[in-house]
Parts: C-alpha cells; sequence; structure tokens
C-alpha cells in the first residue's frame, strides 16, 4: 500500500501553563491540531502534494487520528526568553518532483529571522537537488531572486510561532506545523 499524502497545510500556535506538557498542549489547541496523534516525519513534500488552507484542512481531521507532519516545537520557562518555531516550504515548478519542507525551532530569533531561514533552508536544500548553484555568502533575499529567476522553483514560504517566555516562569511553547492529509 503507499501511503503519500495528497494535501498539507500549515498551522502554528502557542501555549502558556505551569506545566511543561499542558503548554505544549495548548500550543497544539491553538494550532487546531491538539485531538490528533501526531507523528513527526523528515522533510520531503510529495509530488504533486496540494497546498490547502489551515480551516479546510482541520475540518478532515478526525480525533484521535494518526497524523502525519513536520513538526518544529521550542518552549521554555525562562522569563522573557525568545522563542520561535518555523516551518519552511520550498516546490518546484515541475509538479511531477518532489519539494522541501523545513523545521526550525530555538532560541533567540525574532519571528521574522526565523521564518526567513526556514525557508531558506526547504529553498536551499530543493535547490540544490535541482542543480541551481548555491553562494552561501549571498543573503536570503538574494538568493531567493536567484531561484525565482531560474524558474525551477515555483513557490517558498515559511510560518512562524514565536513567543517571548512568561514573565512569571511558567512555561511558554511554541508550535508550527506541516499537517499531511491522504
Amino acid at each position: 500500500m503507499v501511503n503519500t499524502p495528497t494535501q498539507v497545510f500549515l498551522t502554528r500556535g502557542v501555549g502558556v501553563h505551569r506545566h511543561a506538557l499542558t503548554a505544549f498542549e495548548f500550543a497544539l489547541r491553538d494550532a487546531d491540531i491538539e485531538q490528533q496523534n501526531l507523528v513527526s516525519v523528515s522533510s520531503i513534500l510529495p509530488p504533486r502534494c496540494e497546498m490547502i488552507p489551515r480551516e479546510t484542512g482541520v475540518e478532515t481531521l478526525s480525533p484521535g487520528e494518526i497524523t502525519y507532519c513536520v513538526l518544529a516545537r521550542a518552549e521554555t520557562n525562562e522569563p522573557g526568553r525568545l522563542i520561535h518555531a518555523s516551518i519552511g516550504l520550498a516546490r518546484p515548478r515541475d509538479p511531477t518532483l518532489y519539494g522541501y519542507i523545513s523545521e526550525l525551532h530555538g532560541f533567540g530569533m525574532t519571528a521574522e529571522a526565523s521564518g526567513e531561514t526556514a525557508e531558506d533552508l526547504a529553498a536551499s536544500m530543493l535547490a540544490s537537488t535541482l542543480g541551481i548553484d548555491l553562494d552561501p555568502e549571498l543573503s536570503w533575499n538574494e538568493r531567493k531572486q536567484r531561484y525565482e529567476h531560474s524558474e525551477l522553483i515555483v513557490e517558498s514560504l515559511s510560518l512562524t510561532a514565536a513567543a517571548t517566555g512568561d514573565p512569571r516562569g511558567q512555561w511558554t511553547c511554541a508550535v508550527a506545523a506541516a499537517v499531511f492529509r491522504f
């Protein structure tokens, strides 16, 4: 049996609670994927996998379902600590080829910087498989222009959840996910 996703949607969420696990649960709730049994997978966007809106994807979910996703997760209980969780996605122009999804999570980056880095990671992985020369010294914007001009990459994007650690020291969790549908 071939089990290849036909659709994907991006989602994100942030949660805060005195227990780390509950903060994670609240972040999943904010992302509308808390009722799923999430299985983290790696970074391949299947050929012909259609990007759908979050709301459309969430409507197809059933409580308790095994749900495959690329998941980024960051958490802290340090007051004022900046956390980020991002998903980057890059799709080739040729729909018969696969694309890439990247996950990035950690501390100290702004939402914008995290999103740009995640998008750059996905686009760079795709570019390398398509034979596009990469110059790591160029800025992301310069590389993005080169990818777009190559006409081999049709789309790259990112979605980020970022938060600042709760001032009272409660756990703060940020998640971002690319959720696959079949």
